[in-house]
């Protein structure tokens, strides 16, 4: 046993002898009150950079995640002992099962396990059962950093030579950071190449350009004397030819991977520094080379990799993209078939973390990612993928390096020390912010806590100890686990049609079925997910698949003392609707409601309610209780959709109402919309 594994059990054991509750014991406190304005302050600093405060949460791409503040601050409302309800007191949960059955990218279990609770996630997406196995298995960092740097040197040796050039003044055979492709278009005159902008990179001092007729990238502004280049460069403003007056047309009858040519490659040099230059004889001799090696590369059935249609997906076949192997480069095809055949080399913890590692990467290295590094203070950023929670086509496409040796934005070695290092450092000793008087923050740390657990693969196991997990990877309208035995069921259900989630999952489950094909069943039909394909005045599938899942919460919750707690909003009143509808028929009545600040205001993944910036926070218990709500649900007449928490706070309250109600589902959905008329007083929606 390493000296840093002994000294975490020891802490732990220590700890657990410390704060020993029954588990018969139980704190309600939550119907009675919240901290909103503690909750929310803090959720307005880390809604800016959630990735900062939970790294550990962060090794995969997921969509759509809640302040993990918050939920913190809802889970420790359960905490027996008043002084360890603090925020900042370690633990408190200690003997308590913490179900989340759509765990998504996982906040509840990192929160709940670390307070001591056993928790249970359950999703009908693979990826997030993957992702929660990952980031919650303990494992020293040690351990991990051995692993990459073995499979990054085995990586880099294979493949490196493809992704080299050269010094734009000595000459010298560099890593290249990035290349640039403009996409080819055509009109009746011929083809051209269309680029975001002519400017490439501004710099204190000067700013460097590619030239539109010679493709020449200077620091000059004075045109280059040097010979024209055909196809001509233009930029995205311009739509319509001059000469013939026809519109521009994509290449849409042409693999998607040919619609590209490249225009700069950039790199750094040891002696000269950051350079741009236009791609030289090398250069085109690599990108050719793995051009043919495309054809010869086997990564089994394509049928795996096959778009089929969905709500984002359907944007793919729309530029008739039929193959997701068909929005990658060669080289970064080249780059995914040798990770696939070195991780057959690892096992355990090591092989799922780094098979993650080269999933998560797949946002930054495909021909989906545009170029935002032509400003001063970002240099060289990427635009990923789903940096718009859609799939994006960009006019300058940016090829990313994945095996550069200098960190660089998307490359390994940079997703290693954000994704891992810096995650694994932070689940073995975290942090919390506090906000003092003048507005700054300062750092606590959580003398104690761990994020992270041991799994067990049955509900008997969760009885006894602390900080156990288990994942279930299936549908929640049918779990595994047994009539009332579960304490508190904390979730983040999907919104309704807003985000996409599992069609988006797609680009990145095709790909993790051949890195990790024994670890999952990675067979997955989106017809089970628990959202909306888009929103409808009629019952959806995101009432029909939500109403059981809350159904199965009535099942397996305790019925006197258990208490589920969500968030939740929506602009659109079917979405309201189709919940209430759904509580109801689980026989679940709201104990209380709260409002907190969730999101960036110019926040892009709820579409048609990028203004609404709060969550309502919903506590709900089983109807029969003994315990009744501290609210006296009142009818609700009209709701202010001129202010986002005074929106979010009039939902919770004619939800409240509604399931004492009487209502039928076809009232309840009229009632909606005739609360929710889609304008405010002022004729826009909430701020």
């Amino acid at each position: 046993m390493t000296s840093e594994k002994m000294i975490r059990e020891v802490r732990q054991l220590a700890f657990d002898e410390l704060y020993r509750f029954s588990q018969t014991e139980h704190s309600l406190a939550i119907d009675e009150s919240f901290p909103e304005a503690f909750t929310d302050e803090l959720s307005r600093q880390e809604v800016f950079n959630k990735h900062l405060f939970r790294p550990n949460t962060y090794l995969h791409k997921w969509w759509a995640r809640r302040c993990g503040t918050t939920f913190r601050a809802i889970l420790k409302q359960f905490v027996l002992d008043p002084e360890r309800r603090d925020f900042y007191a370690p633990g408190g949960l200690e003997g308590k099962i913490v179900l989340d059955p759509m765990m998504g990218g996982g906040t509840t279990l990192h929160e709940a396990i670390r307070l001591g609770a056993n928790v249970i996630g359950a999703d009908i997406d693979p990826i997030p059962v993957v992702q929660a196995r990952a980031s919650l298995t303990q494992v020293n960092l040690s351990e991990l950093q051995t692993a990459f740097n073995q499979f990054f040197a085995s990586l880099y040796s294979n493949i490196s030579y493809y992704f080299q050039t050269e010094c734009s003044i000595c000459e010298q055979t560099v890593d290249a950071q990035y290349v640039l492709h403009g996409l080819r278009k055509f009109c009746n005159c011929g083809e051209v190449v269309q680029i975001e902008q002519y400017e490439l990179r501004l710099e204190a001092d000067r700013t460097l350009r590619i030239w539109a007729d010679s493709w020449e990238i200077t620091d000059s502004t004075t045109r280059p004397t040097g010979p024209m280049k055909t196809p001509r460069l233009i930029t995205k403003s311009e739509k319509v030819c001059l000469t013939c007056g026809q519109k521009y047309q994509e290449f849409l009858d042409i693999p998607y991977h040919h619609r590209y040519v490249p225009i700069a490659v950039i790199g750094v040099c040891p002696e000269h520094g950051l350079f741009f230059r236009s791609p030289g004889e090398e250069d085109m001799k690599r990108i050719q080379a793995a051009d043919q090696q495309r054809n010869q590369i086997d990564f089994g059935s394509l049928d795996d990799f096959v778009v089929l249609k969905g709500p984002k997906s359907g944007d793919l076949l729309g530029r008739n993209i039929h193959s997701y192997v068909d929005i990658f480069s060669s080289r970064q095809l080249l780059y995914l078939y040798q990770a696939i055949h070195l991780l057959q080399d690892y096992q355990g913890a090591a092989k799922l973390n780094l098979a993650m590692l080269i999933s998560t990467s797949l946002e930054f290295n495909s021909l989906l990612c545009g170029y935002k590094g032509w400003f001063k203070r970002r240099p060289g950023a990427i635009r990923h993928v789903f940096a718009l929670h859609a799939y994006n086509f960009p006019y300058t496409a940016l090829e990313n390096n994945p095996v550069n040796r200098e960190k660089s934005s998307g490359n390994l070695q940079l997703l290693f020390r954000d994704r891992i290092a810096r995650g694994r450092q932070w689940a073995v000793a975290p942090v919390e912010r506090k906000i003092k008087s003048n507005g700054q923050t300062q750092l606590v740390k959580i003398p104690g806590e761990l994020d992270g657990g041991v799994e067990v693969f049955n509900q008997a196991a969760l009885f006894d100890g602390r900080q156990k997990f288990r994942l279930i990877h299936g549908d929640s309208r049918c779990l595994p686990l047994d009539d009332h035995s579960i304490d508190l069921i904390v979730t983040d259900p999907p919104y309704y049609d807003s985000v996409q989630y599992s069609d988006l999952a797609t680009f990145f489950r095709v790909w993790l079925t051949h890195l990790l094909p024994h670890e999952v069943d990675w067979t997955y039909d989106h017809n089970y997910s628990a959202v909306a394909i888009k929103a409808t005045d009629e019952s959806s599938s995101f009432m029909t698949v939500i109403s059981g899942i809350f159904r199965e919460c009535g099942r397996v919750l305790k019925h006197d003392t258990g208490r589920m707690v969500f968030t939740f909003h929506h602009w659109d009143p079917n979405a309201w609707a189709e919940l209430t509808i759904a509580l109801k028929s689980a026989g679940f009545k709201l104990m209380n409601a709260y409002a907190v600040f969730s999101e960036h205001p110019i926040s892009v993944h709820i579409n048609n309610i990028n203004s609404i910036k709060h969550d309502s926070i919903l506590v709900l218990a089983l109807e029969g209780q003994t315990s009744t709500s501290p609210q006296n649900w009142l009818p609700v007449t009209t709701i202010d959709t001129s202010d986002s928490e005074t929106f979010c706070r009039q939902c919770s309250a004619a939800l409240g109402w509604f399931l004492e109600s009487d209502y039928s589902a076809d009232e309840i959905r009229s009632k909606w919309r005739s609360l929710i008329q889609n304008r405010g007083a002022n004729g826009k929606r909430p701020r």
